[in-house]
């Protein structure tokens, strides 16, 4: 395992690792179809999102480019007894395999990292069946001066992150370009915004990590988090976005169904 990885499992164990995925899944299920729905997890790295689907019945294809993330998320359904489809390819070249159409197609936690992200997401909007859901996540640019001044407790660097897009993550140690959930849904004129949320209102302003790990703190944590997900302004100020788009016109319908 790389050190690149263990940070990111390291991430995902932790309170606020747990409550992106607690979260993300909770805003999904207003909007899925009923089981089995077909999902594409593009970029799904270790399969923790696919995997949730995986428990509710839905049939989940995840993508990577990543050989030892797709061995972790084999691992990882094999213990849990469930069936998944791997493909190991860069969202730049998927193979034809796995074009669709899908009734779901997750693009989550990525395009930060992207060069292009606009043309990524239109080209998944492709891969969506008409009538069928795109979820994006990523993280929020409005939130970084806050978590400067309060995690942080560093107002100057709170007052630079005003003017600038870029940031940089630990886990793997490069520069990220930060989106706003507005900029997203401009890019995806053919998707009818369904559902907006935030992920994380609150943790990520709350200094002191070593509450966090509490059980009765965390649970409250969870329970105001889950509280403020769609509840003007707090998505607007969450540490990420999740949008969850359907392709076509409002009026289209309901998600497609395998």
């Amino acid at each position: 395992m790389t050190e690149a990885t263990r940070r990111w499992r390291a991430w995902q164990q932790a309170p606020w690792g747990r409550l992106r995925y607690t979260q993300a899944n909770a805003n999904l299920a207003r909007h899925l179809p009923p089981a089995p729905a077909t999902v594409l997890d593009l970029a799904g790295g270790d399969g923790a999102d696919a995997l949730r689907l995986a428990r509710q019945g839905h049939d989940v294809t995840v993508v990577d480019r990543s050989a030892e993330m797709l061995a972790e998320a084999e691992h990882a359904f094999a213990q849990a007894e469930l069936p998944v489809r791997l493909v190991r390819a860069d969202l730049a070249d998927l193979p034809g395999s796995v074009r669709g159409p899908h009734d779901v197609v997750l693009a989550h936690n990525v395009i930060q990292y992207l060069p292009d992200p606009a043309a990524t997401l239109r080209a998944a909007v492709d891969l969506i069946a008409p009538g069928g859901l795109l979820s994006v996540i990523a993280l929020n640019r409005h939130a970084e001066p806050l978590r400067h001044a309060t995690q942080h407790l560093d107002p100057a660097a709170a007052l630079a992150a005003l003017d600038t897009d870029q940031a940089n993550t630990q886990t793997f140690d490069t520069t990220l370009t930060l989106h706003t959930a507005d900029q997203v849904t401009a890019w995806l004129p053919d998707c009818a915004l369904v559902g907006h949320y935030g992920i994380r209102a609150v943790t990520d302003y709350v200094a002191d990590n070593d509450r966090k790990h509490d059980p009765a703190f965390f649970a409250d944590l969870e329970r105001l988090e889950l509280a403020l997900a769609d509840r003007m302004p707090y998505p607007l100020l969450a540490r990420f976005f999740h949008l969850v788009l359907r392709r076509g016109n409002p009026d289209d319908g309901p998600a497609a169904i395998s």
